[in-house]
Order: C-alpha cells, then structure tokens, then sequence
C-alpha cells in the first residue's frame, strides 16, 4: 500500500480545482472562471486497491493586495511543507509569465518532487504540446512532465498512476469511504459561494464571503440559514437583484447543488449584510473562516 499527501499548486484560474474534482470523481472544490476561487486549503481522498492519495487543493499563488490575499498565499505556500509529492499545473503556453516564474523560485527552495501537468491541453494540438514541455523543461528538474485536460479527463488516468510512483509505502490515513475532511457547513458556505462568483459581474465576488448561520437535519429536511457577506451597499444591491430576483437565482442553484450532497431536501434561507473592507480585517477574516493561526494547524 501507498499513501500520502499531493498538494496542487499554480497560477489562479488554471484549473486545480477542476483537475482535483476530476480524479476523485466527485464535486468538492467550488469552481469558477473567474481567479482566487479557492480561499482554502481543500482536502480530498482518492482511494483504490493500490493505497490512497491525499490530495490538497490550495488557492493560487498570486501577488496579494490585502489581507485575505495575504493569508491565501501563505495558505498555498505552507502546503508544500506538508506534501509528499507536489502537482504544479500550468497553461499549455511557451512564454512562461511572471506568475509561473514566481512559483518557480517558491519551488526552489523545496526537495518534494514536483511533477509539472500541463492543463488544457485539450485547447492544442497534440504536436503542439511539445513546445510548451521544452519551454518548462530548460527552467527547472521535474520528477515527471504530464500533459491534461482537467475538463475532458484526458491524461488524469496516467496521472493517478504515476502519483502513486512517487507516495511512501503506508496505510490508509481516511476510511476507504472518506472523500473528503471538510465540514458540511464549509461545504455549503462554499457551493453557495460559487454561485454567487458563477452570477456576479467581475467587480463584486473578491469581497464576498458566506456564513452558515443555521444547519438542522431533521427526519425529511434540512434547514439552512446563511448569509452573504459583502464590503459596499451597491454590491448588497447587485447581489439581491430587482425585486430579489439575483438572490432568488443565487439560492434556488445552490439549493440544488446541496441537496445533491446532503442527498436530501433542503429549504435555503440566504440573506445579504455589508461588512466595509472585511478583506482588510484580522478580526472579521477570523470570523468568516479566514484565520491566519490556523494554517499551520
């Protein structure tokens, strides 16, 4: 048997989330086009007859422009001193940016094996993937070069295989069962989340954080009260819509996504509150699940 822990680092927007999602087969990571969709470290369980892969999805690496930004980061960059194996996804492009060239010099300073998958490969040509793995390949040593596309399942077969290669020999540390450690409360917060990041223009998401203020299960229903948290009353507007149009949109496709999860009915209770600059806030971050003394933890 091998078992260990994989964390999953790169740019934001390159598709951890969805590559995680994809080999374990189940929804967990909240997803989105739009950046910084992950805000926390996600653990996630893979579990077949050869042993069992930890893997650890982690917001991207990026240049932070507050406090939530800060503590994102450091969420990412304290994961790779808990991995045995580190899976760094990059865009199938030759020129490679300032972004990628930052983790490179975060990576230096690690002996875990890296293994580079190069995502979204289904957007190429097969002759074109070529390039962009000489391109990586003169910067820096990998342990393996993968090609994938988290969106078509191309290549995640051969990835699980060859991330077994590189785990420790061990038991399991979860229940064959276990796909995941995370809290039912931070799943909910984070599906309806999603839905707001999946209906909002560009400007509002970033400062949007979900409380779950209530959960009861009960012989046929679960209750669930939440709130939205944003940092500006025009934001408050947009998010509640005409006549409470956008909220309704917002509720009734989470609703459906956490009934999928409780494998249950659900009656979804959301409401709307500004707190200004909470992004900026040590106190409020800690409220909202956001706790830089829990990172090491």
């Amino acid at each position: 048997m091998r078992s260990g822990f994989v964390a999953l680092i790169g740019r934001p927007n390159v598709g951890k989330s969805t590559l995680m999602n994809r080999l374990i087969g189940q929804k967990i990571a909240i997803t989105s086009h739009k950046p910084q969709t992950t805000r926390n470290r996600i653990r996630t369980v893979y579990t077949d007859e050869r042993g069992q892969i930890v893997f650890l999805d982690t917001p991207g690496i990026h240049r932070a422009h507050n406090k939530l930004g800060d503590y994102m980061v450091s969420v990412a960059e304290h994961t790779l001193n808990d991995a045995d194996l580190i899976l760094w996804l990059v865009e199938p492009d030759v020129k490679i940016g300032a972004g990628d060239r930052h983790i490179m010099e975060t990576l230096a300073g690690v002996k875990t094996p890296v293994i580079l998958c190069i995502n979204k490969t289904d957007t190429l040509a097969r002759d074109e993937v070529l390039p962009v793995i000489a391109a990586y390949s003169s910067t820096m040593e990998f342990a393996e070069i993968i090609p994938v596309s988290a969106m078509k399942g191309h290549g995640c077969r051969d990835l699980i295989d060859t991330i077994y290669k590189y785990l420790p020999e061990g038991d399991l540390y979860y229940d064959e069962d276990t796909v995941t450690d995370q809290p039912m409360r931070q799943i909910t917060a984070e599906i309806i989340r999603e839905k707001v990041l999946r209906s909002m223009s560009d400007e509002v998401p970033h400062g949007v954080a979900v409380i779950i203020d209530r959960m009861e299960f009960g012989q046929r229903i679960v209750d669930i009260d939440a709130t939205i948290i944003c940092e500006k009353e025009s934001h408050k507007g947009m998010i509640i819509g005409k006549q409470g149009a956008m909220l309704k949109k917002i509720g009734s496709s989470a609703r459906h996504d956490i009934e999928d999860v409780v494998e249950g009915q659900v009656n979804l209770q959301l409401w709307v509150k500004v707190r200004k600059d909470w992004r900026d806030s040590d106190m409020l971050l800690k409220n909202f699940g956001y706790d830089p003394k829990s990172i090491n933890e």
